[in-house]
């Protein structure tokens, strides 16, 4: 595995972290080995050396010094510069080195950490050095991380630039939430058990509610939120996946084929907006100075790397359609945002109202209708909103919750995102990665709220330690419903 940019965050905190886990687990051959190319001057040894020191900073100290030492050995470094031919001429002589040396026998993944903005360089460089093939009869595959574009234009450009080099089925389009089990646990939901399938629908869904909120702010990250914003950063890649996952329909198999046509098919359905539906059912705004557990925070405008006068949305909520038989007529209401009261991510499909109850209305007054909430992080697992009566000689009716945590329903540990992914990826399996027309799909969605907000100079703000601006609430007051709080 060659990782670009391997300087960088991504390596330290996700992918070596997986990597050493698997390795725990027995499930990295012994010939594996990684690459990291980045311009830094380092030795091997150095690079090692950064590697443990991070992974020993998140484990608390908790690292194995057998299962590392293993590891480690095959963990090397090669300073380049990504842009120039000579790098890549390096990058296939110590390939074949190591071909040689460790047993890898011409398999190559090649995985793109750096900037964005590299991501055609470095494609071009692989394909022009002749490393778009395995040596020797073996693989060659290329992981792209997000963002995929800017906008639809971009993810074509993008799209088309890999496959002139690159088969679509040696490209990975990795999406970290695709690996969370929680999210894998949205299938399991529907497609083994016999009692939701027959109601996942119109006919007694009366709509759908999906939040992504972060209780945190920007950080160190204003440069590139400045850049991408709450749109590009979680609604077109971790939100619409989550959307594709709850809203699509039964797959013949669970291979990637069959499930990635069937979220290419929501993707088809959902209604594009033209300006005057961006106009009420877009809203988007960014958090100022306020309060989140007791502490004070600052505004957006306020953090490191970020314009004073910026108008990059920290928070989006949407409403859509998906304008197909099981789905017509009902609202998808989706929400991300940054310096919410908590972190939450959930998926809450709310019923219709039982059409009538022959009990009093004084006993049925704490009574809501059915709602299944599937929780992605954290406290992972899955509650259902039934009505039950109270106990007492009396008839009294209120909705309580029925809950499976994940935590306490396993032994088993669920394994990083990452860890299940760069597994797949290995394995040569795409089920949990994104193809090309999932990408165009999303960003062809989001293109007229883009385009309508980019025309607007104002956006709308909300205090941090609240859920969002009060105009997204008004996105399901307007068809007489209100959003749930996680």
């Amino acid at each position: 595995m060659v990782i670009f940019g391997a300087s960088g965050d991504l390596t330290r905190r996700k992918l070596i972290p997986a990597l050493y886990d698997l390795a725990a687990q027995r499930r990295l051959p012994m010939e594996f080995a990684v690459v990291g190319l980045s311009r830094s001057p380092m030795s091997h040894e150095e690079f090692r050396d950064r590697l443990r020191d991070a992974l020993e900073e998140q484990r608390d100290g908790g690292v194995s010094d057998d299962v590392w030492e293993s590891f480690s050995k095959g963990i090397f470094y090669l300073a380049g510069d990504s842009r120039k031919p000579e790098t890549y001429e390096e990058l296939r002589g110590f390939l074949g080195e190591l071909d040689e040396e460790r047993g890898t026998q011409g398999n190559r993944m090649f995985y793109l950490s750096s900037s964005p903005s590299l991501f055609p360089t470095i494609v071009e460089r692989l394909g022009e050095a002749g490393m778009n093939q395995g040596e020797g009869g073996g693989y060659a595959r290329i992981v792209i991380e997000k963002p995929f574009g800017r906008d639809l234009m971009s993810a074509r450009e993008l799209n088309a630039g890999i496959q002139r080099y690159f088969e679509e089925r040696q490209i990975y389009r990795i999406d970290h939430y695709l690996g969370k089990e929680t999210v894998q646990n949205i299938l399991a939901l529907r497609f083994a058990n016999g009692i939701f399938e027959p109601i996942w629908n119109q006919h007694y869904v009366d709509h759908v509610q999906i939040t992504v909120a972060e209780d945190i702010g920007v950080g160190t990250r204003g440069a590139f939120y400045e850049e991408a914003g709450a749109l590009r950063d979680i609604v077109q890649n971790h939100l619409m996946q989550v959307l594709c996952l709850t809203a699509m329909e039964p797959p013949v198999a669970f291979d990637a084929e069959s499930v990635r046509e069937e979220k290419v098919k929501v993707l088809r359905a959902v209604r594009r907006m033209d300006d005057g539906e961006v106009e009420r059912s877009a809203v988007r705004g960014q958090y100022e100075r306020g309060w989140v557990w007791g502490e004070e925070v600052p505004g957006y405008r306020e953090e490191e790397d970020v314009d004073p006068s910026s108008t990059t949305e920290t928070f989006v909520a949407l409403r859509l359609f998906v304008d197909n038989w099981r789905w017509a007529g009902v609202p998808f209401y989706v929400r991300a945002g940054k310096r919410m009261p908590k972190k939450a991510t959930e998926i809450a499909v709310q019923f219709h109202a039982a059409p009538h109850t022959p009990f009093s209305r004084n006993g049925t007054e704490g009574l809501e209708p059915n709602v299944l909430v599937i929780r992605v992080q954290p406290d992972e697992g899955v509650s259902l909103k039934i009505g039950a009566k109270v106990p007492g000689s009396g008839f009294e009716v209120r909705s309580v919750n029925m809950d499976l945590l994940y935590g306490s329903a396993f032994l088993e540990e669920a394994p990083d995102a990452y860890q299940r992914l760069l597994l797949d990826l290995m394995l040569g399996d795409p089920t949990l990665f994104i193809r090309a027309d999932e990408t165009e799909g999303a960003w062809s969605i989001l293109e007229p709220v883009m385009k309508h907000w980019s025309e607007s100079g104002e956006i709308p703000f909300y205090p941090a330690g609240t859920w969002g601006p009060e105009e997204a609430d008004e996105l399901p007051e307007r068809d007489g419903r209100g959003w749930r709080r996680p």
